[in-house]
């Protein structure tokens, strides 16, 4: 059954968002169908928080360096119906001078309003966590609500939502890290690129340029969604690419992303909490159809098992038989795959 649902405070059908929290870098292109706006990112000279790989250590240090990075412009698209959108045929804006194989970390300070900002990375093995992650509860990013909804995974709406996933750097409680995003978003379409990468990192041993920039729209405190950016270095992108723009939504929720507050719009039915797919909330009066969720899978090709990428079966299937795959497990059931028991 369809259930209405929006997003308040601006219509998802035009984006006027600040990326990198300059908004003299914000330029708004309105097209014949209004549906996008063109969104200049400007990182400016900064004193930065820079971790290299020397720095590596049990007790995690920083230094403080001075980074310019170049401008991103991107176009954020209409809501149509999925949890993330893909931008620019899915090229990431690295620029050559940028690629690197020598690991570090770059996180910014916040801006005025206590905001995060771009986030960049060159990730390889030697950053992945080596102990388990720790408390975040103490870090309030800007926006930050302890709102509950019986049918959100975990019950609360708002994560605390890594920029640079834990699994791929070891950055825990960061304030520079953390943002307000949705658990629809925070396990969703970023979880799925996020174990992507992890997986291709484990088993290649290679590098990955990886770059999250929150975007937000004027001085609103919550970002309306983050773009996503990666590309492999040592096999120039063959292995990961992706540029994709996520939605920090939640289905049958409202949110008013100047400070966070929410209300329900209507609770979903049993049949499809928490395995519906956001629909298009570019007007009040469109509806939301139920669609299976889309994830990234290992497959073994002898065996007809399909795992999830962090199960410890992965690292025992041989190369031969591995295989990638972003989908839904009904398109793996119908292929004539079937679930590991371990790790489902």
């Amino acid at each position: 059954m369809k259930k209405l649902f929006f997003v308040v405070l601006a219509s998802v059908s035009l984006l006027f968002a600040s990326c990198d929290i300059s908004s003299s870098s914000v330029k708004e292109t309105k097209t014949t169908n209004a549906t996008v706006s063109s969104v200049i990112v400007t990182e400016e000279k900064t004193e930065t928080n820079s971790k290299s790989v020397s720095e590596q250590t049990t007790t995690k240090q920083t230094t403080t360096t001075a980074a310019k990075t170049k401008k991103v412009a991107f176009e954020i698209p209409k809501y149509e119906g999925k949890d993330y959108a893909v931008i620019n045929n899915n090229n990431p804006y690295f620029e050559q001078s940028e690629i690197t194989a020598k690991a570090y970390e770059d996180y910014p300070p916040l801006d005025s309003l206590g905001r995060c900002r771009t986030c960049t990375a060159c990730l390889g093995k030697e950053l992945m966590p080596t102990e388990e992650r720790g408390s975040i509860g103490m870090v309030k990013p800007s926006g930050w609500q302890l709102s509950k909804y019986d049918f959100v995974d975990g019950k609360y709406l708002f994560n605390r939502c890594h920029l640079i996933g834990f699994q791929l750097a070891g950055e825990n409680a960061n304030e520079r890290n953390l943002i307000t995003g949705t658990r629809y978003m925070n396990i969703g379409r970023m979880l799925d690129l996020e174990n992507k990468t992890a997986s291709y990192i484990r088993s290649t041993g290679n590098h990955v340029m990886y770059r999250v920039t929150p975007c937000f729209e004027g001085n609103n405190l919550v970002a309306t969604g983050v773009l996503m950016e990666a590309l492999s270095v040592e096999d120039n992108g063959a292995g990961i690419k992706f540029c994709n723009f996520v939605f920090n939504i939640q289905p049958n929720v409202s949110i008013n992303y100047a400070d966070g507050t929410n209300s329900l719009i209507s609770a979903p039915s049993e049949t499809t909490k928490q395995t519906v797919k956001p629909t298009q909330t570019t007007t009040q009066n469109q509806t939301q159809s139920v669609q299976p969720v889309s994830k990234h899978f290992v497959l073994n090709t002898n065996t007809k098992k399909y795992h999830d990428p962090s199960c410890s079966s992965v690292s025992q299937i041989k190369a031969k038989n591995k295989k990638e795959f972003d989908g839904t497990e009904e398109e793996l059931k119908s292929m004539g795959y079937s679930p590991c028991k371990k790790c489902h």
